[in-house]
């Protein structure tokens, strides 16, 4: 009796069948869906009265026309950690409720299952805040028409989004991966991004503000306002070396730490 030797589908196929997995698991849970809710009411509903805001102070000042785009960064400074959480959740959930072990029978190939759990939940994340975005900038120029909204100036706004929003959900996926655990990951992320680059400056030490200007979130701030003061290179090492160091953190315990 010949034996018969079935052939086996490439790397791209079964990284498209992870992907699509994927993808399948991100939108058939309630907490993907309140995830997004959260990131609309906060980006739109944030962003776009601030904007007004600054069109007002701009015209009784009679300085030049606000940029409608300070809807879309405003709103998702604030909103960019309801999506941190939705990529967060992405990776720890089947931790929590014990489904990782079947999981990975189904994807042996933990380098695969690695790129589709990155990649799945960070472009969710990053379509998400650019669509939000776009929807404040204009939502703010509709109510308050001086407001300036010029082609060049929103695409560079939502590519910078695109950016901050991109290495944010990186470290929450890369952070709940090594942590498995949401509670933890989610106190870590919110120290880095959030807690940190604003409350250590506060105490007036000069080392605890040097510090603070370490932290992811410092270089998000920059990219979306301009501040602290650093540079365009400053920025980018901040958000790609922390991200990149989350990621080889969390994707190394996946690929090489049983699922427990």
């Amino acid at each position: 009796m010949t034996a018969v030797t079935l052939p086996q589908p490439g790397t791209a196929a079964v990284v498209t069948r992870a992907a699509s997995a994927e993808w399948l698991r991100l939108r058939t849970v309630r907490s993907t869906w309140w995830c997004l809710l959260a990131a609309a009411a906060a980006v739109v509903g944030i962003g776009a009265p601030t904007a007004v805001d600054e069109a007002s102070m701009a015209e009784a000042l009679g300085w030049p026309p606000a940029a409608a785009t300070l809807a879309g960064e405003y709103g998702v400074l604030v909103g960019q950690f309801a999506l941190l959480v939705l990529a967060l959740l992405a990776v720890t959930q089947e931790y929590a409720s014990g489904s990782i072990g079947p999981t990975l029978q189904w994807t042996p190939r933990r380098g695969v299952l690695l790129a589709a759990r990155v990649a799945v939940p960070v472009l969710v994340a990053v379509a998400a805040a650019v669509v939000l975005a776009l929807v404040a900038d204009v939502a703010a120029w509709l109510i308050a028409p001086e407001l300036a909204l010029e082609f060049s100036e929103v695409a560079g706004s939502l590519g910078r989004i695109a950016v901050v929003v991109a290495a944010g959900s990186v470290l929450a996926v890369g952070a709940g991966l090594l942590l498995r655990s949401t509670a933890g990951a989610l106190a870590a992320v919110f120290l880095l991004q959030l807690v940190l680059p604003f409350l250590l400056p506060v105490f007036g030490v000069q080392w605890m503000a040097d510090l603070g200007e370490l932290m992811p979130g410092s270089g998000a701030i920059w990219t979306l306002l301009g501040e602290p003061e650093m540079t365009a290179g400053q920025a980018t090492a901040l958000l790609v070396g922390w991200s990149a160091a989350a990621l080889a953190a969390g994707g190394w315990r996946l690929l090489r730490r049983d699922a427990g």
